[in-house]
């Protein structure tokens, strides 16, 4: 007979790179078949400057930088961890589920690296690692991405619709019992690189970019990429922002405000064509509190949106790989090919043991 309750400690790293989120979780799963969970302690350990610059320039790393790199990350997560777990008194785990952080996204050539999980990282811990979640669903032909809406199916089921705001925009929802989900379109990994220029880390409340003009021009190429054309699955990558969103923005003559105003715009309709009308939307990660952004979308769209408490605004992530970590150990299917496109559904995921 399985457990019926697990003690887990979930971690994200998110291509933002605000730093490495990691969350204490109980989950709990009835005879029914309904899982419950409880955050007790979350914590998010911000990059300093010089990994922030590493992680940002990894991409164009040699193998054997890469390789160097990935040792390197893997000691690094596992002293955040360890201190973690020191610093709230942490004992009995059942596991540390992580999903490392992506440098190499490109799915369409079987290439997808989240570095940070090494078997280094449970020797280093002393507990069991469950970690590298997207390596297979690609070797599967899925995009390895996204990973979290199987968490939304089983955790959040009573909205219509989960949007996530990080450094891209993913959501998901059910279609006649088919969970569906997709990346719609880059946002804080554009919102903060711009907001930087100006010497902010963010756009706070998306102030600067409620202060600034729309520049229809850069808005109408923006809206005109082909991706947001193309029908789901689909993902993407720090590779495609460089390659598609970047030049347009360096081409543009509009200031960083302006831009950051357009750029908030083009966010807003991109996620506004994903919604069905007064529908139920549950909207985690940071974009949450950029309160012009969700001001524009709702221009957009009446919806119905629901922001949660802040642990799970700020949390979900880590607290969806912690469950597809358990998922795994149970040996029950944590990636769905209707989301990725892989050939089937699949148990994802590696197991180390210390």
């Amino acid at each position: 007979m399985k457990q019926t309750n697990y003690h887990v400690i979930g971690v994200m790293s998110g291509t933002s790179l605000d730093g490495v989120d990691v969350a204490e979780i109980h989950f709990t799963i009835s005879e029914a078949t309904v899982w419950q969970f409880e955050i007790t302690h979350a914590e998010t350990i911000p990059y300093s400057e010089a990994w922030k610059t590493t992680l940002q320039q990894a991409i164009s790393f040699s193998e054997g930088e890469l390789d160097s790199l990935n040792l390197q990350y893997t000691k690094y997560l596992a002293e955040v961890i360890s201190a973690f777990i020191t610093r709230n008194s942490i004992v009995n785990l059942d596991a540390v589920c992580s999903h490392g952080h992506t440098i190499l996204h490109q799915p369409d050539k079987g290439v997808t690296l989240q570095i940070g999980n090494l078997p280094q990282l449970a020797t280093l811990l002393e507990e069991k690692v469950v970690c590298d979640f997207r390596v297979q669903d690609v070797a599967f032909g899925g995009q390895g991405a996204p990973l979290v809406p199987i968490g939304d199916g089983i955790l959040f089921r009573q909205y219509d619709y989960c949007l996530n705001l990080g450094g891209f925009a993913n959501c998901s929802f059910d279609t006649d019992g088919t969970r569906i989900a997709y990346d719609i379109c880059p946002v804080n990994i554009v919102l903060n690189t711009l907001a930087e220029k100006l010497s902010h880390p963010y756009d706070a409340g998306g102030e600067i970019a409620k202060r600034g003009r729309l520049d229809e021009d850069l808005l109408q190429q923006l809206n005109q990429l082909e991706f947001y054309r193309q029908s789901a699955p689909k993902s993407l990558g720090l590779e495609w922002v460089q390659q598609y969103i970047q030049p347009l923005l360096d081409a543009s003559e509009a200031s960083v405000e302006d831009k950051l105003n357009t750029f908030t715009e083009h966010v807003a309709i991109q996620l506004s064509l994903q919604f069905k009308k007064e529908s139920s939307v549950l909207i985690t990660g940071g974009g949450v509190y950029n309160d012009f952004l969700i001001a524009r979308l709702m221009h957009h769209k009446k919806l119905n949106v629901v922001i949660p408490s802040s642990i799970l605004i700020e949390y979900k992530e880590a607290l969806i790989f912690g469950l597809l970590g358990v998922l795994k150990l149970r040996g029950e299917i944590n990636c769905l090919a209707s989301v990725t496109g892989a050939k089937m559904d699949h148990s994802s995921g590696k197991i180390f043991f210390h």
